[in-house]
């Protein structure tokens, strides 16, 4: 009976230990996943939404440490200059993404990743955008404000822009900071619907081609027209030698130089 005793209060012991590390555990992984980023201001309301906030916190890039339940992210007037695939994978609740007033010059292919239908606002404006990556946004639908950006307007980009929700705000603050062609600098890309920028590109490049074959074609003109002269001088210089041999000889080849030059 002693022997009994001992055995399960052993065993009792063991399993208290193990059952508060399964607790600690579960608490540290709970709290890694809703606690805030370093260096960020959270907020909740009586909803359950919560808000987190990195405005101006000089970032260089985008925290890995966000917690999973954010609602709305705020990244704006930071440093961050690429946004790296994958980088809001886990952001399945997020409603509102500010990235505004930073050098993002750069979208990686999946960079929105794993954002869904929820994303209901996307703000990328006042960066160094010249262009769009397609694959970057997937299937967002989430209005999308692009204005304020250095865009280079061409057959790419009036292709992508009429797939996505834009804000209002974007119809006149997306403008051409280069454009081909060169007149459209300076303007409202979305406002100049009498140019067809595709169309622009394929001209540009059928009259770079059509350069392009010319050149050749004179390249083999100017090297059959130097071949002949060069062999008709060959063939004069010969003539003149042979004029200078005695009457027999020069008589026998100028038959062979003649026949040869026919």
């Amino acid at each position: 009976m002693p022997l009994l005793l001992d055995w399960l209060l052993r065993h009792s012991v063991a399993m208290c230990l193990l059952l508060h590390s399964f607790v600690l555990m579960t608490f540290c992984f709970h709290h890694a996943a809703t606690s805030c980023s370093k260096g960020c201001y959270c907020s909740e309301t009586g909803e359950g939404v919560k808000t987190v906030r990195c405005s101006n916190t000089r970032l260089g890039e985008i925290p890995q440490d966000i917690p999973n339940d954010t609602h709305r992210l705020y990244l704006d007037f930071n440093n961050i200059a690429a946004v790296p695939a994958d980088a809001f994978r886990d952001l399945t609740l997020l409603v509102e993404l500010d990235l505004s007033h930073n050098i993002i010059a750069k979208l990686e292919s999946g960079a929105f990743r794993g954002l869904n239908e929820r994303l209901q606002l996307l703000d990328l404006s006042s960066n160094r955008l010249m262009s769009l990556n397609k694959d970057a946004f997937g299937n967002l639908k989430a209005r999308t404000n692009l204005s304020n950006n250095p865009w280079h307007c061409d057959c790419a980009l009036q292709n992508l822009l009429p797939t996505m929700e834009l804000d209002p705000v974007s119809l006149a603050g997306i403008v051409c900071e280069t454009a081909v062609p060169e007149e459209y600098a300076g303007k409202p890309f979305l406002l100049a619907k009498d140019v067809d920028f595709c169309n622009v590109s394929k001209k540009t490049t059928d009259v770079a081609m059509l350069v392009t074959m010319f050149g050749w074609f004179t390249m083999v003109i100017s090297y059959l027209v130097y071949y002949v002269r060069q062999n008709q001088e060959d063939a004069r210089r010969h003539l003149e030698y042979l004029k200078s041999l005695p009457s027999k000889q020069r008589k026998s080849e100028e038959s062979s130089t003649i026949s040869t030059v026919v």
